[in-house]
């Protein structure tokens, strides 16, 4: 391909709006284009890497027993209704009527059809396990779409489901779906972290994140020191270090003048945050929920959403507290009624903590549970943080930013019961079909590769899924000895398989080699009359901080040798 004739132009600044550095130079080196907010053209040069991708996914996957095929986008809306997801997923949900004012929805997933399609198509045990997958586009209406190809609105995902008798079949097809996940990942050229996660509104019994660590990620995973155990923020669990101990003392109102946070009550009272029970109050499927848990921890609201098994949980609005009669910053459990109370079970470790006396300036010292309050449910709902201790080693979390590229999850028998979804065994009873599921984002990979790989000029592809392998240079281009050997030379590549990028522009040297390193090709190879005039081309890799001269002669081989070791090296 001729840089003269390329559909994309490089750019020198970013556009205003772009934050995250992928966002920044994936625009300015024209690969994507933004149309509407989370909407994006991916231009030429995006898109061979986007299917260079494709391609090592559709490898890895049909290696382990996959069957790609394609799914609909257009859904009817009563598959969401029958799996119940019309309600958790309501928010991301795009929705369409037809001319005839039926319902449909665009498929931000494809569980109810797959299910679906394998309900009419499995009758025995003998046929299974199947692993069916496609690479298709998906619709989610995502609030705030961000970070260019990490947070959008459309997007192709590689989404798999499989399909099996019992729990051990299950077993095996997480294994070989996380051996393929790993081999896709390394492939690529990049390292990823798999992370013990929640899951979310896809549901099911377990399930494991692949982390791409970068600093601009949105997700934040702990990692233990000790035994290496690695999570989401949203899925780890602690040890909660126990609170202050002692004899239950009777329950003591103290005035507390205009104090109504948990740090006002330490530096008033001299006591530690540990001493002091929080309360918080949430609006949970349109429910008020009472929550309390020790003040000197956080609510991990994924785990109470879980809890709670709701679709939506926010803070409740003063209004709403009020409403219910509650005094805030000076509220508890203590004597609480008519009001769901869900408690963290930190409240059991330490004693006679400082709580709301439920009147505006008073708390209680020496509140005890279960003496003094009582909980409709209570459970692990805290957030961990770094510092905390691992629960299979008691080593200390530390924690990173991640960008989640892979996720696959245990579902279980959820979908296939909801679709009767069934096999006849071998004992010719009917059974529910045992499920997992297993999805890439594409895209957000494309970006991710970009937030693991660049520095201050640009991209820093890795080999196996850059645009092209070499960017030619032909500096002054209108030269004719420049021209000739510049021709000779990238038909000679080409010839040898090797994917050229020829700027044949009459530009200076300075563009050229902006635009070089902005689109970040592995190698760099330059013909100029200097280098002519000893009969060689400089060879440069991206980055590296010099270019060599090498003969002319042997430029195609020395360009596939660089090629083989970047491979190589990974």
């Amino acid at each position: 391909m001729r840089v003269s004739k390329l559909l994309g132009k490089t750019l020198r600044q970013p556009p205003a709006e772009a934050e995250t550095v992928s966002h920044q130079l994936l625009v300015r080196a024209g690969m994507v284009s933004q149309l509407a907010a989370g909407v994006y053209s991916v231009l030429p040069l995006g898109w061979r890497v986007l299917r260079k991708i494709e391609q090592i996914i559709r490898e890895e996957m049909d290696a382990a027993g996959g069957q790609e095929l394609n799914m609909p986008v257009l859904q009817p809306r009563e598959m969401w209704e029958q799996s119940g997801r019309d309600r958790s997923m309501d928010e991301v949900l795009f929705r369409v009527t037809d001319r005839r004012e039926r319902q449909l929805v665009l498929g931000p997933t494809h569980e109810e059809v797959i299910t679906t399609l394998i309900r009419n198509n499995v009758r025995s045990y003998r046929d299974l396990p199947l692993i069916p997958y496609q690479m298709q586009t998906k619709f989610r209406d995502e609030a705030r779409p961000r970070a260019g190809l990490i947070r959008v609105r459309e997007f192709v995902m590689k989404d798999a489901y499989s399909f099996d008798a019992d729990e051990e079949g299950l077993d095996k097809s997480y294994e070989a779906m996380r051996r393929a996940y790993v081999r896709i990942f390394s492939r690529c050229g990049l390292p990823t972290l798999m992370v013990d996660a929640d899951s979310g509104a896809i549901g099911g019994k377990a399930s494991h994140e692949f982390m791409l660590l970068a600093d601009s990620g949105e997700d934040s995973v702990l990692t233990c020191e000790g035994c290496g155990y690695a999570a989401n923020a949203e899925k780890a669990i602690f040890v909660k270090p126990p609170g202050p101990s002692g004899p239950e003392l009777p329950l003591e109102e103290v005035h507390t003048p205009g104090k109504k946070t948990i740090q006002d009550l330490v530096d008033f009272l001299g006591i530690g945050a540990d001493q002091t029970l929080k309360a918080l109050f949430y609006v949970a499927g349109g429910t008020l929920v009472f929550v309390t848990i020790r003040g000197d921890l956080e609510v991990n609201e994924v785990k109470l959403k879980n809890l709670l098994k709701v679709a939506e949980l926010r803070l409740a609005t003063d209004a709403e507290v009020v409403a219910a009669g509650i005094v805030a910053g000076s509220a508890s459990a203590l004597g609480l009624r008519g009001v769901k109370h869900v408690a963290d079970d930190s409240i059991r470790l330490g004693a006679n903590f400082v709580a709301g006396a439920n009147r505006a300036d008073y708390h209680f010292r020496n509140a005890n549970y279960p003496r003094d309050m009582t909980a409709d449910v209570i459970a692990d709902i805290a957030l961990a943080r770094p510092g905390d201790r691992c629960t299979r080693c008691r080593g200390t979390y530390r924690v990173q930013r991640g960008i989640e590229v892979g996720h696959i999850f245990k579902l279980g028998t959820a979908y296939s019961e909801a679709f009767d979804a069934t096999f006849t065994d071998a004992e010719g009873k009917d059974a529910p079909i045992i499920m997992g599921c297993y999805g890439i984002g594409v895209g957000r990979l494309l970006a991710a590769a970009v937030e693991q790989n660049h520095d201050d000029r640009g991209i820093i592809w890795p080999a196996a899924i850059a645009p092209y392998h070499v960017y030619l240079c032909a500096l002054n281009a209108d030269n004719p000895d420049v021209e000739q050997h510049s021709e000779q030379l990238y038909r000679g590549l080409v010839t040898a398989g090797v994917e050229v990028l020829f700027d044949d522009r009459l530009e200076s040297a300075g563009v050229k080699f902006n635009d070089a390193d902005l689109l970040g090709l592995p190698l760099r190879l330059t013909v100029s009359p200097r280098t002519l005039s000893s009969q060689s081309v400089e060879l440069k890799a991206r980055q590296e901080k010099e270019a060599a001269l090498v003969p002319a002669a042997e430029a195609v081989e020395r360009v596939q040798a660089k090629l083989h070791a970047l491979r190589r090296d990974g």
